[in-house]
C-alpha cells in the first residue's frame, strides 16, 4: 500500500536512518498480508518486507517476507 503512514510505531529519529540490511536501500511503510505494519525495501532487485513487532522493526534477512 503506497502512502501508508505508520511512522508513529517507530521513533522518528530511528525511522530516518533505517535501511534494508540486505541491500542498503531505503525502506517504506506498508501493511503486510495479515494487516500488520511492515517496512518494505525499495531496492529494485530486493523488495524484502520486514515486520514490525510492538514498534520494533525486525530487520533480519532470514525472517523477511520475500516479494
Amino acid at each position: 500500500m503506497k502512502g501508508v503512514d505508520m511512522s508513529h510505531d517507530i521513533e522518528p529519529w530511528l525511522r530516518e536512518i533505517l535501511r534494508c540490511p540486505a541491500c542498503r536501500a531505503e525502506l517504506r511503510d506498508a501493511v503486510g498480508p495479515q494487516g500488520g505494519p511492515e517496512l518494505v525495501c525499495e531496492g529494485a532487485d530486493c523488495g524484502l518486507a520486514y515486520r514490525i513487532d510492538d514498534g520494533v522493526p525486525v530487520l533480519l534477512v532470514d525472517e523477511a517476507r520475500r516479494p
